[in-house]
């Protein structure tokens, strides 16, 4: 009989559900796509819901159920941390008891209400630790047997920053960070202070970097107070921050913003509020900081592992501008980064931790790409499209035989049109990698003031990414090492930034994705087709949203594509045109 584990992620952000059926991912999915409240951090019961039957089974037939940290070692820690800095946060101590003697001591009992809307089965429920949740999510799903991993978020229940070595089925966490020493809390306090969302505004404090001035006295001077005062980077690339100028061990703020204005000399930033040169000489020296120690960390992963190869997760792996600089700085030959690095990805490696370690399950699967969440049939597309007022005249609509389909879509995307890209199976993780994408010709430098004005309604410093077919990733990019899940930056080469200005960021990077025949035929064929009209290799990819979560069924793709400026929508074969 197959077994399978349903792993959960909660109550945090970014909330999640992953199956895996006799050590396969079957499905996986934030709660977000779901309720459309971006970062939802309620139970995942419609994520839940879904992995179930796109595994086709029930509550009952579960071998087991995996939540992603153990509540007992976090309680531990909030009491040691607050002891240890009594009596200051009094206040936040109050507020944090209150929430978890109500409910986060008897998280057990809660999941199994939350669970018993699936099911009121007994079925055996474990708690892996956050970080070793992390690992498991990193190693287990990568293609190598042996492996250095590296996770690196703000903090799980003690542990901030770990190292180990991952062996066949295996897991040995070698070295290890813990609170309230982080170099992502370090990170998340910057963003607090640059007046970004702590959580969810951390790759809007990466896209504003490259517009610090690297030759600037005053970002010179902000790195070198931030590793003065604020932290010291051992060789190892752990970090020792000065606790006296953050409140998040016992406050209800990232900062303490008096001694932030004193040390840098300008306020925090005003959320949505202008932001000028001098925070973006901040953003700069933060994001050289933090490559610092990311890079010292991959050095040292290597020295204690000597593994040829190194995989990554955690909330601090999602900075792609750090990943892509790790070939240079280290010898390993490949680095994995899971696509989900953040805490929905816990949710996988939570129930890959079950597997191999607890039940001792033998490694049989890689995951090579991140199309796990919903898909929605060809009748469910033309019902969506016949509820929709695409069907009540003005738009031209036309299903097609795939290879029209692809040609008359590269000409769109060719003429300067945007369109709208929805096929198959939903991305798992925050990117969108051509299934629920956005995708807009790359040659034009306008393109990213357009798109920002006619769709996405942005901050118009962050970049867009290229998509480009694997194999000509080192004739446009300084290295052609795989990035399937857009998780490495590489600096586009000089000779072709003007051929491909729209996605190439101010500092001549590229977030990219490298698109396989194997991993998604039609995104690949797209590409193939519109290298062949313009001979260029290459698409911008954007997520296919509004300031929302990424687009799930067909009818909030057509939503979104009626409430913006949208040239065209294909749908699985069906092609829309505006009028």
């Amino acid at each position: 009989m197959k077994k399978a584990i349903l792993g959960v992620s909660a109550f945090y952000h970014d909330s999640a559900a992953a199956i895996i059926v006799d050590g396969k991912v079957i499905a996986a999915a934030q709660e977000e796509r779901f309720t459309r409240k971006k970062h939802d951090s309620s139970f995942p019961i419609n994520a839940c819901r879904y992995v179930l039957q796109e595994a086709g089974l029930n509550y009952k037939d579960l071998a087991a159920v995996a939540f992603y940290e153990k509540p007992f070692l976090k309680f531990e820690r909030l009491l040691e941390t607050y002891h240890a800095f009594a009596p200051s946060g009094f206040v936040s101590f109050a507020s944090a008891m209150l929430a978890w003697i109500k409910e986060k001591l008897f998280m057990k009992r809660m999941l199994r209400e939350q669970l018993a809307g699936l099911g009121d089965a007994e079925i055996p429920t474990y708690f892996p630790e956050h970080h070793l949740s992390h690992a498991a999510s990193a190693f287990y799903p990568s293609p190598f047997n042996e492996a250095a991993i590296v996770t690196i978020d703000g903090v799980g229940e003690w542990a901030t920053t770990t190292i180990g070595r991952g062996r066949g089925k295996d897991i040995e966490i070698l070295e290890e960070l813990h609170f309230p020493h982080s170099i992502g809390l370090l990170y998340s306090a910057f963003t607090f202070y640059t007046g970004f969302a702590v959580n969810s505004g951390e790759y809007k404090l990466m896209g504003l970097a490259p517009y610090g001035n690297p030759d600037s006295g005053r970002t010179a001077e902000y790195k070198t107070k931030i590793e003065t005062e604020l932290v010291d980077v051992r060789n190892d690339g752990s970090v020792v921050l000065n606790m006296e100028y953050f409140d998040y061990a016992t406050g209800l703020k990232m900062a303490n913003e008096a001694k932030w204005e004193k040390l840098f000399g300008i306020p925090r930033r005003k959320p949505e509020s202008e932001i000028s040169q001098a925070y973006m000489d901040m953003a700069l020296a933060i994001q050289q900081v933090t490559e610092e120690s990311v890079l010292r960390l991959a050095k040292a992963a290597r020295e204690l592992t000597g593994c040829k190869y190194m995989v990554m997760a955690g909330g601090v792996a999602l900075n792609c501008v750090a990943n892509g600089k790790i070939f240079d700085a280290t010898p390993f030959e490949q680095v994995y980064v899971h696509p989900a690095a953040g805490d929905a990805g816990l949710a996988v490696g939570a129930a890959y931790y079950i597997w191999h370690q607890i039940l001792g399950k033998p490694r049989s699967f890689a995951m090579n790409h991140a199309y796990w969440g919903p898909a929605y049939s060809p009748e469910e597309i033309r019902s969506a499209i016949q509820a929709s007022t695409v069907s009540q005249g003005g738009y031209t609509i036309a299903e097609l035989p795939e290879e029209e389909l692809l040609r008359r879509t590269a000409a769109i995307i060719a003429d300067g049109k945007i369109l709208g890209w929805y096929q198959g199976r939903a991305e798992w993780g925050p990117r969108a990698l051509g299934n629920r994408s956005i995708v807009a010709d790359p040659r034009r430098p306008e393109m990213k003031e357009i798109l920002n004005r006619r769709i996405k309604h942005r901050e118009i410093f962050r970049p867009f990414a290229p998509s480009i077919l694997a194999e000509k990733t080192g004739e446009w990019f300084d290295k052609s090492h795989p990035s399937p899940f857009m998780s490495l930056a590489y600096s586009v080469l000089p000779e072709k930034r003007d051929k491909i200005p729209a996605p190439t960021h101010v500092d001549g990077t590229g977030r990219l994705q490298t698109v396989t025949r194997e991993a998604n035929p039609r995104y690949y064929a797209l590409i193939s087709e519109f290298e062949r009209q313009t001979g260029v290799p290459v698409v911008l990819n954007t997520s296919f949203n509004d300031n929302e979560p990424i687009v799930c069924r067909p009818e909030e793709a057509l939503d979104c594509f009626l409430r913006t400026q949208m040239d065209a929508l294909v749908l699985g074969n069906m092609l829309i045109t505006r009028p």
